[in-house]
């Protein structure tokens, strides 16, 4: 059998618990600790990376009058314009690059050290560029400012996976969506953040923009400070390290309960089938008939994430609040309305997900910006005959960033922890974190050609991949709300080309048995010393 096959052993638990499951209230899950646990983790890593996403816009003209004082004091003359402007691109695309090292090298890392260590040594990076990249102007380098932010790249690079995996191992599945989706919103509240201190009242001046890069060490302290307080994942515990014990003691914690047997013996199944099975890598994913669409499920979600035009948003949003008749003063503090419309849109598919699903939340998003994708260019290219049109562009800024924010803006990140058993889920996030930051460094090198090409219809272009992902979806993606890893592979199982009696084999095969028979068997055969027979 090969490791990609291994069960999933959620089966065995939803099973047994039945109706007992069925009745409790999804706000029950909610413990104490599982709430300190994701917004301390979010906190000090999806926050950090929509910080950085938004921090450099504000100081742009500070920092390339910057780069050129610098570089007269060296050489003795200007930079001239183009060198400048291939200073300043690489300092924001650079981003990017190190956050592609980053999604290489998260799967050996976090194997090793585990979910939470990983993102506590991840702040390593992150205060490493945060002195970099705050002292560059008083050292009077704009190298260190460039090397910071491929540093901050590899931190955002990490967390980005390590974040959503500790998420999806530490929470019930009753609310495993509405978790997730802390990563993206703490991804729009760090965009949002970026915005209100690059005002002029805070750091967004000639004198105090390198405070903006400082910053950043302040959600890193409070991770080190928090983190080390709340258990490592326990089902890494339990599959991984093989500590029954600890994992004990961390199902206790996060769901805020004595006894935990059910969800111990749900993972200690897990663990008699997997005893023999090491964690695929990338290759081996790519290879398992068993989860190909799921992966190109997850290419597609995390393409579409990067390429659906959101960055040309923020790229046209100074210009068409220009365009309104909106003083250039004021416009800064008009742009805090993208940001805050981007929280709250995201707080609302955290508060909804649960109860919509991801399906509909995934294909409605991309529905909607396709929708006010082609009213915007419409808009842009008659808004100077039509004195109300500006007003109607800056409306579909704003729509568009909110159906970005209800699905597209987070759910990519659910899904790869849904769809792939533990051996797979290292493997998964860094296929997903490639492509994700792939597409950001391609998204900032051809949009300034698309722009200038197509001009205002370059939006049609985003609307063509959204089209393209919202079809993909509606044929291909089922419903995983409340689902096991067993009920998501089966509904994939026809188009994998794995027949259900082979999935079942793969997973569980007593999963046709009632309910009582099956709670019957499993109990004998654990009693027995006999897991395996029940299970395999």
């Amino acid at each position: 059998m090969e490791p990609a096959a291994a069960p999933e052993a959620d089966t065995l638990v939803a099973r047994e618990a039945g109706g007992r499951l069925a009745g409790r209230s999804a706000s029950s899950n909610w413990s104490g600790s599982l709430i300190v646990a994701s917004l301390t983790g979010a906190f000090g890593s999806s926050f950090l990376y929509g910080y950085n996403l938004s921090v450099v816009n504000a100081p742009a003209v500070y920092i390339k009058k910057f780069y050129n004082e610098t570089w007269e004091r060296r050489y003795g003359f200007s930079v001239d314009e183009s060198t400048l402007t291939l200073l300043w691109s690489v300092t924001v695309s650079i981003f990017a690059i190190g956050g592609l090292v980053g999604a290489i090298i998260v799967t050996p890392i976090v194997k090793f050290f585990g979910r939470k260590c990983t993102l506590l040594l991840n702040n390593v990076f992150a205060v490493t560029a945060a002195i970099l990249m705050s002292l560059s102007q008083l050292a009077g380098s704009f190298e260190m400012l460039i090397l910071g932010r491929i540093i901050m790249g590899v931190d955002a690079g990490i967390s980005l996976s390590a974040l959503p995996m500790y998420l999806s191992e530490i929470s019930p599945k009753e609310i495993r969506g509405s978790l997730g989706q802390v990563t993206a919103i703490f991804i729009c509240v760090g965009v949002f953040m970026g915005q209100v201190l690059g005002l002029p009242e805070i750091f967004g001046t000639e004198s105090r923009w390198p405070f903006l890069f400082g910053v950043i060490v302040v959600p890193a302290l409070v991770q080190v400070v928090i983190l080390p307080f709340l258990p490592e994942s326990p089902r890494y515990l339990l599959l991984e390290k093989h500590n029954t014990s600890k994992a004990e003691k961390a199902f206790q914690t996060f769901l805020g309960k004595d006894d935990v047997s059910q969800e111990v013996e749900e993972v200690l199944a897990e663990s008699r089938v997997q005893r023999n099975t090491k964690l695929v890598s990338v290759l081996q994913l790519l290879r398992t008939r068993a989860v190909r669409w799921q992966v190109i499920t997850v290419v597609v979600t995390m393409g579409c994430y990067q390429l659906c035009g959101l960055n040309a948003i923020w790229y046209y949003t100074n210009n068409i609040f220009s365009e309104a008749g909106i003083n250039s003063e004021t416009i800064p503090y008009v742009t805090l309305s993208t940001g805050a419309v981007e929280t709250l849109a995201a707080v609302s598919s955290g508060l909804v997900i649960e109860r919509l699903g991801r399906r509909p939340l995934l294909i409605g998003g991309f529905g909607l910006m396709i929708v006010f994708f082609a009213v915007l260019t419409v808009s842009l290219t008659l808004q100077n005959n039509v004195s109300w049109l500006p007003y109607l562009s800056i409306f579909c800024i704003l729509a568009i960033i909110a159906s970005f924010c209800i699905g597209p803006g987070g759910i990519p990140f659910v899904l790869t922890g849904e769809f792939f058993q533990q051996s797979q889920r290292p493997a998964a996030f860094m296929v997903a974190g490639t492509v994700n930051w792939l597409s950001n460094f391609a998204v900032g090198l051809l949009f300034p050609f698309i722009q200038s090409g197509l001009q205002n219809y370059c939006f049609l272009v985003f609307a063509a991949i959204c089209f393209a992902g919202a079809t993909y979806l509606f044929f291909v993606l089922p419903e995983t709300k409340n689902k096991t890893l067993s009920e998501i592979s089966h509904a994939f199982a026809k188009r994998n080309k794995v027949s259900l009696e082979m999935q079942e084999m793969n997973h569980y095969p007593e999963e046709r048995k009632s309910s009582a028979e099956q709670e019957s068997n499993f109990t004998s055969s654990v009693d027995n010393g006999e897991a395996k027979q029940a299970i395999v």
